[in-house]
């Protein structure tokens, strides 16, 4: 029986059963295309026809050791792999263009290899000689880094086999071409061969492989998703054009905490390390004005403080505007509706805009209070109090849910020269040195304590 074609939105991987124009799911113009499937002849008949080798089965209980560890030497990269480089493993890395995924690899390359660890960087983009510009730049020109410029998937695997690198980095997954598969370089089919194999060749030689990813412009690494599962550590780097500061976060690890966050600064010599991010995106605190709250969240294990700025001004237009950066667009529209329809506080006439200082994107729900706060100060034009956190998590009904690891969060804004914290009624027994909580039930009664309203 004939197989049915297959066809695969080059954009998002969506599958279609025949060909169109335009794909459904994205929206992406002539995207589709027919691909071959990766198995087929002998391989792809049913199994049922031959016996396999049976498995060996082992206990949950065991006394392995913990895998061994290469540390870098860059303590916010340490930070966000989990406490070091894990032989045999595989990291996905993923960025804007030009937001300095290339950088920062080949910093790390550098460091690894000055402490022992023998590193290949491998670049599909770039020629050797504008990786050795960069590092001349950067100042890494006496690192014991071995470069190449490839393409070919074979040609790659074959040199790592040769080698036996401990550390191989590819720049990037979308370059790489393997001749088994009949499509173009950056299609789907090619990203998820090429994972696969480099995937596979990483376990099976204990070489562990480090992979670079476009993402496309919702801001998600390009090609399919299997890709995310095939290999142990996801990397997301972000930040904002306009800002200088550049966080490398972990969306997904096997071998350590999901949602670390390493914080570094963009200069002219490379990616410094910032050890004191909290101090990085706060204002000056002493002054306060009208739209301002100093939010204490958790990014992974570690407290950050944040400033979120509001503004609330009349708007000339029938709709009004909302406009958020930093934050989620979803939930601005749902406190804007509790405070409306809770603590009868409108909102309608007025354009709306939310900023989280720094280029930060704040993820928690316990922002929202933080939220709430500084729109309510921008509206009415009233400052905040001096030296005062704010967190917790608002529900639909105005009441105010705690937030996880509110004694970090508090113990981290004292150290910083807070003292006093705004935060749900569960955080009253919470005990700090130099800090007072003002616990509230729910956001009607801060508002009316605060704002002299509601």
């Amino acid at each position: 029986m004939a197989k049915t074609p297959s066809y695969i939105c080059q954009s998002c991987g969506a599958a279609h059963s025949k060909w169109s124009g335009r794909c459904d799911a994205c929206g992406a113009w002539n995207s589709i295309v027919e691909e071959v499937p990766l198995s087929s002849g002998p391989a792809a008949k049913s199994l049922g026809t031959k016996r396999g080798k049976g498995m060996v089965l082992n206990d949950l209980a065991g006394s392995e050791t913990p895998p061994p560890r290469e540390t870098s030497g860059i303590a916010e990269l340490d930070r966000v792999l989990g406490g070091g480089l894990v032989p045999a493993s595989a990291i996905l890395v993923g960025g804007d263009p030009g937001i300095g995924k290339s950088t920062l690899l080949l910093q790390a390359a550098a460091s690894f290899a000055r402490s022992g660890v023998s590193c290949i960087y491998v670049s599909g983009e770039e020629a050797t000689a504008q990786v050795r510009m960069r590092a001349g730049r950067l100042g890494l020109s006496d690192a014991p880094v071995r470069l190449a410029a490839e393409t070919n998937l074979r040609n790659i695997l074959t040199t790592l086999e040769k080698e036996k690198p401990d550390l191989a980095i590819i720049d990037s997954i979308q370059t790489m071409w393997a001749d088994n598969v009949d499509s173009a370089p950056g299609s789907v089919s090619q990203v998820r061969a090429a994972a696969h194999e480099l995937t596979t060749f990483a376990k099976r030689h204990g070489i562990a492989v480090v992979l670079v990813g476009h993402v496309t412009k919702e801001g998600q690494i390009a090609g399919p998703r299997v890709v995310e599962h095939m290999v142990d550590t996801v990397l997301y780097f972000e930040g904002e054009r306009g800002h200088p500061y550049r966080i490398l976060r972990a969306v997904k690890n096997r071998f350590g905490p999901a949602d670390e966050i390493g914080v570094f600064e963009m200069t002219g010599s490379g990616l410094a390390e910032v050890s004191n991010p909290s101090a990085l995106f706060l204002g000056e605190h002493e002054t306060p004005q009208p739209g301002m709250a100093v939010f204490a969240g958790i990014e992974g294990s570690r407290p950050v403080l944040c400033e979120i700025q509001a503004l609330v001004a009349p708007t000339p237009h029938s709709q009004p505007r909302r406009s958020t950066v930093g934050w989620d667009g979803g939930r601005l529209a749902m406190i804007l509706a509790v405070l409306e329809s809770r603590c009868a506080i409108p909102f309608s006439g007025l354009d709306v805009y939310l900023n989280v200082a720094g280029g930060l994107r704040v993820r928690e729900p316990a922002a929202d209070l933080a939220v709430a706060a500084a729109l309510l100060s921008a509206r009415e034009d009233v400052a905040l109090p001096p030296k005062t956190v704010i967190f917790g998590e608002i529900s639909l009904s105005g009441a105010l849910r705690p937030a996880a690891q509110a004694e970090n969060r508090l113990k981290e804004a004292a150290k910083l020269g807070f003292s006093s914290a705004i935060a749900p009624t569960q955080s009253r027994s919470l005990k700090i040195e130099g800090m007072a909580v003002r616990p509230f039930p729910d956001l009607a009664a801060l508002v009316g304590d605060i704002f002299g309203a509601g």
